[in-house]
């Protein structure tokens, strides 16, 4: 499947640009043995061509390497391309979708894994927006012990670097709003068929710990505490998720929504209070109708949410920029001005867009 077909019908899929902090004697002019050149790292997202030889890619990795790219995510497990990284000193991470999960066997296995909207319908049988958004339920023990097997199965292999997590959330409750007409929907309100999850045991559970079912609410999408809830299932998927890289020593990372603001409000993902030890915040300033300067703001906003916990890499939409290579500069400064450790590209990594970020 391919990783962005929802969003690649405006087009998408990341680098990331790592910036040392000043020290404290470089701050203030004195000599220290800490002060070193600073050397700028990358991550780049990458959805592996298994038919790609070994010699191709040796070659396409040392000229990634050379641009300063020290980490990649793919999102297939292709032995080849692992150990092409690696070979040229760059970490291979595997890229996994994580709730949003539609394999045929899966769906014709377990339908009751999958999550309710509002109005009762599952995503086994009623996906919304696209065929391929098949959203599994968090509060189910069964998907967690699952999700944490196949995490298992991928970091046991000694050429995996790392685990970076996707679809790391509930569905979209509203859209960016520059989707909204593509797909023909006015989402200024939260409308039930979008509205997740709504299982018998999201409800049990949630009135066990509050007194009431959310299904008996006038409003449940303005309910504070259930908001909150379901904030709390998909960070428990996340922290069991994080036991298992920490049992192999590996970093765990994850792609999530532009701001914890709209992470929070849109697809109920609190990625602030995750364990991990990168997150790569998608700020695509064209989705949401932005000019260039919001990418500062949103970092801005991130990473003092973050309180240092740990690094933020500014997600950049390439075909928001239309190879206009002057105004990606310009979103990368502001990404770095603001606290970023770096950014991440989401797109075809051109000898442009190298230079680019080399030139940075």
């Amino acid at each position: 499947m391919d990783k962005r077909n929802f969003i690649k019908t405006l087009g998408i899929s990341g680098l990331a640009l790592a910036q040392a902090p000043l020290s404290a004697a470089a701050a203030t002019g004195k000599a220290s043995p800490r002060l070193e050149k600073i050397v700028a790292k990358h991550r780049v997202w990458i959805n592996p061509d298994p038919k790609e030889t070994k010699d191709v890619l040796e070659k396409r990795y040392a000229s990634y390497q050379k641009a300063g790219i020290g980490d990649i995510f793919f999102e297939a497990d292709s032995e080849v391309h692992f150990r092409a990284a690696r070979a040229n000193g760059i970490k291979a991470h595997r890229w996994i979708w994580t709730m949003n999960r539609g394999e045929k066997e899966l769906l014709k296995s377990h339908p009751e894994w999958y999550a309710k909207n509002r109005k009762g319908e599952s995503c086994a049988d009623h996906p919304p927006y696209v065929d391929y958004y098949r959203w599994l339920c968090p509060s189910k023990p069964e998907v967690v012990n699952y999700l944490r097997e196949q995490v298992e199965q991928a970091l046991t292999k000694d050429y995996v670097d790392g685990i970076h997590l996707d679809y790391v959330r509930f569905c979209d409750v509203i859209l960016p709003v520059n989707l909204w007409s593509h797909y023909g929907i006015d989402q200024s309100k939260e409308l039930p068929e979008y509205d997740f999850c709504y299982c018998d045991q999201c409800r049990s559970n949630y009135k066990s710990q509050y007194g009431k079912d959310p299904l008996d609410m006038e409003h449940p999408d303005q309910s504070p505490s259930w908001r909150k809830f379901r904030y709390d299932r998909i960070t428990n998927v996340v922290n069991n998720i994080a036991q298992v890289a920490a049992k192999h020593k590996k970093p765990i990372s994850a792609a999530v929504f532009p701001t914890p603001e709209i992470a929070r409000r849109i697809v109920r993902q609190d990625w602030t209070n995750w364990p991990l030890n990168a997150v790569c915040p998608m700020i695509y300033h064209g989705f949401y109708k932005e000019p260039v300067a919001w990418i500062g703001d949103a970092v801005a906003e991130g990473v003092k949410a973050l309180h240092g916990a740990f690094p933020l890499y500014a997600g950049l939409f390439l075909p928001d920029f239309h190879s206009d290579y002057n105004a990606l500069r310009e979103a990368i400064s502001l990404a770095l001005k603001n606290g970023a450790a770096g950014v991440s590209i989401f797109g075809s990594v051109t000898p442009e867009v190298l230079q680019t970020l080399a030139s940075v």
